[in-house]
């Protein structure tokens, strides 16, 4: 016993946990258990019985309308109709007595959800009521809904809305953009069961809507019905993550469990899915909603359970406090020490005392401090290397050699009177330097880095004519995203000087750019003399070094590309910035991998 009396007593963590298991760990798990229990029990237990009610009694409503419009399948024991599709001719009067009957048991029955009643026999020739009768340009037998019936004629079918509507394969007549559902039977002869036809009734898909708008499930869940192939019949509007769920929710065969109900984890908030299959069809009635709104009976429990806890820690508060005074004493100085760290002065360290955890908290604050020193001076050095990589930047934006020959093709161009020559020379170079200063911002869009670009070659083609030609092929829909400005620019510089003026005869530069993944890419390619094994190594090393080295040869040949893409993942991450591919005596690629992102 004393030996636990110590161990509390040295150790301020070991304090703490004992104060708090007597005031509040104990009370706090006994009332949650008891609360969680109870609630858990009766709401789970009333929800999926509530849910399964409802789901039942939509998929009973379904099949009491499918019940109801089927007695019209009872044309196919009506002599005249089984007269009209046994035979190749009939009277006015005959096809009078039947769309008569169709009439006959509309306002018997009362269909407002029927569209059409419709009869074919196996030669083609039918009578429907929006058409009366015709004769079908295909061959009934052809469909495979007719050759099903053929095959099993006491079955009957019932067709889900599909793009196609029946009688886009029977009499020619659509509905437009309505969908609709088919019930078909096949008509047999009397005394021989011969299937002789087939009857058919279209009805409006509305119906479906209208039961599953009027049952809800939650405040914001809702049902949905899915085929025997489970593809959807109808789905309501909803978000684009709930149709993202309807989508990919794989429910259990119905055949071994009618009706069930289970919680679906996503990424988001878990759902509650219950399903049952209709009896009529076969066909599945899924409802789904948050379930948090199933368990919305649970907020008064948890209600308790907070007042509970409330009271547990006013209690254990007080006490605390009375008890615990000595030991906040050194936490308070540790937090003025913290205070005046926090205000700038690095020097506030503390003054430990004892063995606890508050001294080794001391211990480790002063180290903390120490390392806090070592990285503000990396930090600075990092920003002074990231100053002269920027310096090198704008350095590299304005070359003065490039300037002056530029210059003197001018005057070179005045000179010989070739003003068109003299106007372009300038205009392009007018824009290079617009575009290369951006009024100090460091964001454009590729459409403008490609003006850039061009600008530049359209300089350097007039003046090495007779050596370079470029294309500039980026598709539309990729120039609206924001690149970082100068980054084409060094590149095409890269190709034309280090790739094409060593070449014999014309080179061509492409600058180009697709799409893929996450990333937009622009590549930057030459036809000149390419890069050995050796001299690529040596690059694709030399781009992912930090930018240190003064030596100008070094920055004539490297720089460009190791500045781009350092750049490039300074502001976008480590994934994008530059790939170097190259074959001597063919040519060099340049891929730019930026993020398919269009806010800057």
């Amino acid at each position: 016993m004393m030996r636990i009396k110590r161990w509390i007593t040295s150790s301020l963590r070991a304090k703490l946990l004992a104060l708090f298991i007597v005031l509040s760990t104990i009370p706090l798990i006994t009332v949650g258990l008891i609360s969680y229990q109870k609630s858990y029990r009766s709401i789970s237990s009333h929800s999926k019985a509530s849910s399964m009610l409802q789901a039942d009694m939509l998929g009973m409503s379904i099949d009491n309308l499918f019940k109801d419009t089927e007695r019209l399948l009872e044309l196919s024991n009506n002599p005249q109709v089984i007269h009209f599709l046994f035979t190749q001719s009939e009277t006015y009067q005959e096809a009078k007595d039947i769309l008569r009957t169709f009439s006959l048991y509309r306002d018997t029955y009362k269909y407002e959800d029927v569209l059409n009643i419709s009869l074919i026999n196996l030669y083609g020739k039918g009578i429907s009521e929006r058409r009366g009768i015709f004769q079908s340009n295909m061959n009934p037998l052809r469909n495979p809904h007719f050759q099903t019936l053929a095959m099993n004629p006491d079955i009957i079918l019932r067709i889900p809305p599909s793009p196609f509507s029946t009688y886009d394969r029977v009499d020619g007549f659509t509905y437009g953009n309505q969908g609709i559902i088919s019930i078909m039977a096949a008509v047999k002869q009397q005394i021989t069961h011969e299937v002789i036809g087939y009857v058919i009734v279209d009805l409006k898909d509305s119906f479906i809507k209208e039961f599953c708008d009027s049952v809800t499930i939650g405040k914001t869940g809702f049902f949905y019905l899915l085929d025997q192939q489970g593809n959807p019949i109808y789905v309501p509007p909803v978000s684009k993550p709930d149709s993202a769920l309807v989508h990919s929710t794989r429910i259990p065969d119905p055949q071994l469990k009618r009706s069930d109900s289970f919680v679906l984890q996503t990424a988001g908030a878990p759902r509650f899915i219950v399903h049952t299959s209709s009896l009529a069809t076969g066909w599945t009635i899924i409802g789904m909603a948050p379930l948090q709104e199933i368990v919305a009976e649970a907020n008064r429990i948890r209600q308790l359970i907070i007042v509970s806890v409330v009271l547990s820690i006013i209690f254990a508060i007080t006490l605390n406090y009375l008890l615990t005074m000595r030991l906040t004493r050194p936490i308070q100085q540790l937090q003025h020490k913290m205070r005046l760290t926090a205000s700038g002065y690095l020097e506030a360290k503390v003054k430990p005392e004892g063995n606890d955890e508050i001294a080794d908290l001391g211990q480790s604050y002063n180290i903390m401090l120490e390392q806090i020193k070592v990285l503000l001076e990396r930090s600075i050095r990092e920003q002074q290397q990231l100053q002269k990589a920027e310096l090198r930047t704008l350095q590299a934006q304005i070359n003065p050699h490039f300037l002056y020959n530029t210059l003197d093709s001018i005057i070179w161009m005045a000179e010989a009177g070739k003003s068109d020559g003299v106007i372009r020379l300038v205009k392009a170079l007018s824009d290079f330097f617009r575009l290369s200063l951006n009024k100090g911002r460091d964001w454009v869009q590729i459409r403008t880095e490609l003006a850039h670009a061009q600008s530049y070659l359209i300089i350097q083609q007039m003046r090495y004519r007779d050596i370079l030609e470029y294309r500039i092929e980026v598709a539309d829909e990729l120039q609206d995203y924001p690149i970082l400005n100068m980054t084409l620019q060094p590149l095409v510089e890269n190709a034309l000087y280090h790739g094409i003026k060593n070449k014999r005869g014309k080179g061509m530069i492409t600058v180009s750019g697709y799409p893929e993944d996450h990333f937009v890419v622009l590549t930057v390619s030459d036809n000149g003399i390419g890069i050995s094994e050796e001299r690529l190594a040596l690059l694709r090393k030399q781009i992912e070094l930090p930018i240190q080295s003064e030596d100008a040869d070094t920055a004539r040949s490297g720089f460009g590309l190791q500045n781009v893409h350092q750049r490039l993942q300074l502001y976008f991450g480590k994934e994008y910035g530059i790939r170097l591919d190259s074959s001597e005596g063919t040519g060099t690629q340049i891929r730019v991998y930026i993020p398919k992102n269009r806010g800057d």
